[in-house]
């Protein structure tokens, strides 16, 4: 229970269902914020609505993990030039394996969130399936979970809208009915930003922005690891007044490569290794799938390769997707569910 109205609903709907539910707030981030799922508001508001409810709340401190498994990721990542995903790290090491293994430990059948995803059957077998509101699926964040996790995962407000969502809370009167959603990562204060969060930890390196097809210098950044590839905000346009596109970050030259939309455009991405799942079946080379990567993004046609290294061969050419980001493969013929994930080494 994160304090926010999916999660208090999730609990309210397994009650009236007939389930023994307790309530379980994870404390993540030691440190000051003012933003996302760890502030002391959104613990307050979780075990208010535990008393609402007239259920047990416990808080369970994950704090050094947390640090260790995702914030010291996500500033190493930026570090080497990298753009990580936290709220994939998260959900990947602390909510779906720490918290899973506390449940079976302390003899819980299953555990419950307030994901806007689905478990469906699918050949006898759980699979992860999108959110049935397309504007706050989630099943993105929720792409490395395998099998075993899907047996003992319930999602009980994957098959409503958001507005649905928020009727349930009014008519159980939760607290949290008209709570506005997080959107920030939960341990960068909104006020500060990631700029402050990162030149805390690391020195920032200064870079020298060039246009790739013309090699002209157009200016300078303070923080190359601030920058995002396939990023145009904030890019100085070229001396022909066109817009530009960073097309490639390079922390230790110093330089930030930008480039017209149409030169920096790709057709493959190559994929780590070491980072390859698959939700059931590995995929084969040459099996077409939809692939997403971004939270909000669209997904998009795109053949799976698999030779010396893991890619994806795209049928659009697209921006070029910063190295550190995750890709989730949805099947193509049942686009809603969910076949694997892996994270770009490049564009």
């Amino acid at each position: 229970m994160s304090g926010g109205v999916d999660s208090s609903v999730a609990a309210g709907l397994l009650i009236e269902a007939g389930h023994e539910v307790v309530g379980a707030t994870l404390k993540l981030w030691g440190g000051v914020s003012d933003s996302g799922c760890c502030s002391v508001a959104d613990v307050d508001d979780a075990r208010r609505v535990a008393q609402m409810l007239n259920i047990d709340h416990h808080v369970f401190n994950y704090t050094e993990e947390f640090e260790r498994m995702v914030v010291d990721p996500f500033v190493a990542g930026h570090a080497s030039g990298l753009t990580p995903n936290p709220c994939i790290e998260c959900n990947r090491h602390i909510k779906f394996d720490l918290l899973f293994e506390r449940a079976s430990r302390l003899g819980f059948d299953a555990v419950a969130t307030g994901h806007h995803a689905q478990v469906v059957m699918s050949d006898g077998a759980p699979v992860l399936a999108r959110g049935f509101d397309g504007q706050k699926d989630q099943s993105y964040v929720l792409g490395y979970l395998s099998e075993d996790l899907l047996k003992r995962l319930m999602l009980p407000i994957g098959s409503m809208t958001k507005a649905q969502v928020r009727d349930h809370a009014e008519r159980l009167g939760l607290r949290t009915w008209n709570k506005p959603d997080s959107q920030d990562v939960c341990f960068i204060q909104a006020s500060k930003g990631r700029e402050a969060f990162l030149g805390d930890r690391i020195a920032l390196t200064p870079a020298t922005i060039v246009d790739r097809s013309t090699g002209d210098v157009l200016g300078s950044v303070e923080a190359a690891e601030l920058v995002t590839v396939g990023q145009r905000r904030g890019v100085v346009p070229g001396r022909d007044g066109e817009r530009r596109f960073v097309a490639n970050v390079d922390i230790q030259a110093r330089r930030v490569d930008v480039g017209r939309l149409e030169e920096i455009l790709i057709s493959t991405l190559t994929l780590d290794s070491s980072s390859v799942t698959f939700a059931r079946e590995a995929l084969s080379d040459g099996e077409e799938i939809l692939a997403q990567w971004s939270a909000h993004g669209r997904a998009q046609r795109a053949t799976i390769r698999h030779n010396s290294e893991w890619s994806l061969e795209l049928a659009e050419p697209i921006r070029p997707v910063a190295p550190g980001q995750t890709v989730v493969f949805y099947r193509l013929n049942e686009p809603a569910i969910v076949e694997g994930a892996a994270i770009v080494t490049r564009p």
